[in-house]
């Protein structure tokens, strides 16, 4: 599997938990907390296959440097809001509007990735390169998800 296409499943994964906790109510109490830390976990293996990997890799090329860079703070924008949402109880009101807005912000994250980034890994990796980092990355989420 190249890099592009792991990537892209992940982002498929993650939308699709993000809709699921976003429709939970204060009720869901154990819905909640299970989802979240599933998700953190998920964002957290996510977040190191690109950061060490992937991003370093294509950031090697002039042309991709400034979304390169814009992405890894995109991530610490995510993690900082992750951890305001992990110290507010899932059953206050206030939880769901910061759930909220880190949706919004990993949509937008996953948006630009496999927008403009995506395309320019395409335009300075070989195919072969796509399915090396891709191997990598694997091979490192296996590991993470062990952990």
């Amino acid at each position: 599997m190249d890099a592009i296409t792991l990537l892209k499943d992940d982002h498929a994964k993650v939308k699709k938990m993000l809709t699921a906790l976003e429709e939970t109510t204060e009720r869901a109490v154990k819905t909640r907390q299970e989802g979240l830390a599933e998700l953190k976990r998920e964002l957290q293996i996510h977040e190191a296959i690109e950061e060490e990997i992937f991003y370093p890799a294509l950031k090697q090329h002039a042309e991709a440097k400034e979304i390169v860079l814009e992405a890894y703070e995109e991530h610490d924008v995510v993690d900082t809001i992750m951890g305001e949402i992990e110290r507010t109880p899932v059953e206050d009101e206030r939880w769901a509007a910061k759930f909220k807005v880190m949706k919004e912000n990993l949509e937008h994250h996953i948006e630009e990735e496999e927008g403009e980034m995506f395309k320019h890994a395409r335009d300075v990796f070989d195919r072969e390169t796509l399915e090396e980092l891709g191997r990598q990355m694997k091979e490192r989420k296996d590991a993470g998800l062990a952990a």
